[in-house]
């Protein structure tokens, strides 16, 4: 089984959420006020440097149907 990084995965996570979200033409302040957290938040977890809360992951794909899955 290939091995992936905190980093690599919370950088490929981050490029998913930043992806759907300009394709549902949401501004990182739109996901921000959905998702109850704030813009900054949304800005470091598509730069990869967040580290979510499995709260947060659900949310995030609940709200923007990234269909996660276990790896």
């Amino acid at each position: 089984m290939k091995r992936i990084s905190v980093a690599g995965l919370q950088r490929q996570i981050g490029k998913a959420v930043a992806e759907a979200r300009r394709e549902q033409g949401l501004t990182q302040q739109a996901l921000a006020r959905t998702l109850r957290t704030r813009q900054a938040n949304i800005s470091r977890i598509e730069r990869g440097l967040q580290n979510l809360s499995l709260d947060l992951l659900v949310r995030l794909d609940d709200t923007l149907n990234l269909g996660l899955k276990i790896l």
